[in-house]
């Protein structure tokens, strides 16, 4: 039986995994603009407030073209780099909905986030400091630390007594005499919990302690609670979405009820990266081997840690499919679909038996595991394995380890037809960097 995967309304648009892992070469990263654009859609809608904004955490996935997709929404932008401000630049940013949201940085840097980013938030006393150094007499943001932390790993939590980020309380009188020393005026506080929590009580809850202590800061106009909203990576398993209409009522509420207590007229930020671009993205791969090794079988592709990093560094869960070498005529294993959104294994059936198989890359690395014990239709050679919400910090993430190249990333707009949005290094680019 042979199933064919072309209608527009689907994942892949009017094109088969096959065909494009063909014409763009193998890893591949792909996108789907409709998916990407109801996911903005849904955050903007989380609160009614006439000063609510979302800002896009740009670390999730900074591909210009995807960046326009979000600008159009609506969205503001969230930086830490000189290279994220760069590519904002490229996707049409302004400076004023640009924030930059910075971690233990030069002067020669919080000069450059002043000229190019309207708002600036640093995490410590001494980049306080060294703040008002480059721009006495101008206006800052502090990161606070709410004590609160929340995430699927403990590298992804950014609040509480066990990381790096953010000003705790007994510093802000220390804050205090650096603002005054430089004539530095405060505008704003700002928070991030930490990434991928699926149950918001910890935000709520985070987001609660921050507005109590704005009360401390009178004057302030900007109040930005951070990101990390989940997806459900484990969908296969049951895993359920952020209820995002129960999560918004609470949220919006909490932000009604300190407006009408202190007379606020300021506004209020969100920072999701991960929830604007997991689930648009599905990373395909080729699989190149099969063995067994003892009781363990193995099915080797070419997606390595040096493509997607996420496995390797926070032992994190991917769904996987696996497509047949024609596309449509062999297995398929994916999830169901999300609300109205086009399911990646859409027009496929499951056509081989299960199996538990430990699906691993090319890398020279015992740790390039992929997915361990993981059961899905028997792999075979020529196959073409999908690895599914891959959007947010998978190509964000890569690199050129082993000297690997790092692989094409290309859209499906919404008419469903494809188009690169960045083209696969090559030889020569590996080479550029290194005088001769």
């Amino acid at each position: 039986m042979t199933l064919v995967h072309n209608h527009p309304g689907a994942f892949f648009g009017r094109s088969t995994p096959e065909e494009l892992t063909d014409t763009f070469g193998s890893p591949l990263y792909v996108y789907n603009e409709s998916i990407l654009r109801a996911r903005c859609r849904a955050l903007q809608a989380l609160s009614a407030d006439p000063g609510f904004r979302v800002c896009y955490s740009t670390k999730a996935n900074g591909n210009p073209h995807l960046l326009r997709i979000i600008r159009e929404e609506g969205p503001a932008a969230d930086a830490m780099s000189p290279g994220e401000l760069a590519v904002l630049r490229r996707a049409g940013f302004p400076r004023k909905d640009i924030c930059y949201v910075c971690n233990n940085v030069s002067r020669e840097e919080l000069a450059l986030a002043c000229r190019e980013a309207d708002h600036v938030s640093v995490d410590s006393v001494s980049q306080v400091e060294s703040f008002g150094q480059v721009n006495p007499g101008g206006e800052i943001m502090i990161r606070v630390n709410p004590g609160i932390g929340a995430g699927h790993h403990a590298k992804v939590v950014t609040a509480g007594k066990n990381t790096k980020f953010g000003i705790v309380p007994d510093d802000f009188d220390a804050v205090h005499d650096v603002l005054g020393k430089y004539r530095l005026t405060l505008i704003g506080l700002n928070q991030h919990v930490g990434s991928l929590f699926m149950d918001p009580k910890p935000y709520l809850d985070a987001a609660a302690w921050l507005l109590r202590t704005a009360e401390r800061f009178p004057g302030i106009r900007l109040i930005d609670f951070g990101g990390g909203f989940g997806v459900p990576y484990r969908r296969r398993e049951g895993e359920k979405a952020l209820d995002m209409r129960a999560f918004g009522e609470k949220f919006d509420a909490l932000l009604g009820a300190f407006r009408s207590r202190t007379g606020y007229a300021g506004a209020f930020l969100i920072e999701p990266g991960r929830y604007v671009t997991a689930e648009c993205s599905v990373l395909l791969g080729r699989v190149h081997a099969v063995k067994n090794n003892g009781p363990v079988r193995y099915v080797g592709t070419d997606i390595g840690f040096n493509v997607l990093a996420r496995p390797v560094l926070y032992n994190a869960f991917h769904d996987l499919v696996v497509y047949g070498r024609q596309s449509g005529d062999a297995a398929a294993f994916g999830r169901e679909r999300h609300g109205a959104d086009p399911g990646p294994a859409d027009g496929y059936a499951s056509q081989r038996p299960l199996m538990t198989q430990t699906v691993v890359g090319n890398i020279c690395e015992t740790g390039d595991v992929l997915a361990g014990d993981r059961e899905l239709p028997e792999a075979a050679v020529g196959d073409i394995i999908g690895v599914l919400d891959a959007g947010a910090y998978g190509h964000a993430m890569s690199s050129n380890y082993n000297q690997r190249l790092r692989p094409a990333e290309v859209l499906i707009a919404a008419d469903g037809n494809v188009r690169l949005i960045r083209r696969r290094d090559t030889e020569e680019d590996l080479l550029a960097a290194y005088p001769e």
